[in-house]
């Protein structure tokens, strides 16, 4: 029996997991078993799988499609190992991946763990400039990957595994369809289970590929912070608030540059410089640079309009958001 067992679901991305698939044939280590669940997409990668059954000890599954909670659910029940790893379809693993998992879990006997996020060579430069806005310090704080957090450690579903007592205990994923990672690792911690960042179990995460699609991505997270709230409403933290001031001051700033003096945009030149400096830092690449820049906004902005918008419809108006979700899910 594997120790590990790798979940990921699928919906309508073929050759995204060929890709992962062909990375995870590469692993140091081999006691891990891999499942992919298809979220009753309509254009199937079962050929796929096939293609790799001799290289890995893998499982296919076929559902009507529920989302990626319950679809990693799903996979869970049907998972061998001690351990259940959850995976995006739109990653590459690193050869050492399953061996840095592997150890920390064996030796370690650890709950819960996540593991963060970079931006692999072959990325296109917006996916660069994405990976900045959602990694760096500047704009999130460095939470999802850095070893000293802003709060508990929050594993997210791209990159995150526990072992079946926590999943025994916790019942699994719910059924949310944003925002599904937060809430499950918060039952974790309610549940009396510890969560952890391995710092080394980092995946090469190529999240969207275009900014129209990003923008949706993070303006629907900044919907799900409230819903989580909801769900939670100690899991509302200070911090939560700052993309909402950020955008409301971006606008102050706007208005104020047009309407009384260009000194008002000063705060922001400020801003699209410090991104940019950054960037370069860390990219090394004069256009990523220029991206992250709009990127960073983007990001920033889409999570503050998003949060705004739930506040004043589940908060102020008190109607539900999840429909919202529901139809937005896979547009």
């Amino acid at each position: 029996m594997p120790y590990l067992s790798l979940i990921i679901p699928v919906y309508n991305r073929p050759q995204e997991v060929e890709e992962l698939l062909d990375t995870l044939s590469h692993q140091k280590s081999r006691d891990f078993e891999v499942i992919i669940v298809e979220d009753g997409s309509t254009i199937r990668c079962e050929s796929v799988v096939q293609r790799f059954s001799t290289k890995l000890h893998l499982s296919y599954f076929y559902k009507e499609n529920s989302g990626p909670g319950l679809s990693r659910n799903y996979g869970a029940e049907r998972a061998q190992g001690e351990y259940v790893v959850f995976l995006d379809s739109d990653c590459l693993i690193p050869a050492s991946y399953t061996e840095v998992v592997w150890q920390a879990c064996h030796q370690r006997q650890i709950d819960a763990f996540g593991g963060p996020d970079r931006a692999h060579d072959s990325f296109t430069a917006i996916q660069k400039a994405i990976n900045y806005s959602m990694t760096s310090f500047f704009t999130t704080g460095g939470i999802r990957g850095q070893k000293q957090s802003m709060e508990k450690f929050h594993p997210r579903s791209f990159n995150m595994g526990f072992s079946k007592a926590v999943l025994k205990a916790t019942g699994g994923f719910s059924g949310l369809r944003f925002g599904e990672d937060i809430d499950m690792s918060i039952r974790i911690m309610e549940a009396g289970f510890k969560t952890c960042l391995l710092p080394e179990a980092y995946v090469f995460h190529k999240r969207r590929t275009s900014f129209r699609k990003f923008f949706k991505q993070v303006y629907n997270s900044g919907m799900a912070r409230i819903n989580l709230f909801l769900l939670h409403p100690h899991s509302l933290k200070l911090v939560h608030f700052l993309p909402a001031c950020f955008f409301l001051g971006t606008l102050l700033c706007l208005v104020g540059g047009i309407f009384l003096s260009w000194y008002c945009f000063l705060p922001l030149c400020l801003l699209v410089v410090l991104f940019f400096v950054d960037s370069l830092r860390l990219n090394k690449q004069l256009k990523v640079a220029f991206l992250s820049v709009a990127a960073a906004f983007i990001q920033l902005s889409a999570y503050g309009m998003g949060f705004l918008q739930a506040v004043w419809i589940a908060l102020i108006c008190k109607r539900p958001i999840k429909g919202m979700f529901i139809r937005n899910f896979y547009k």
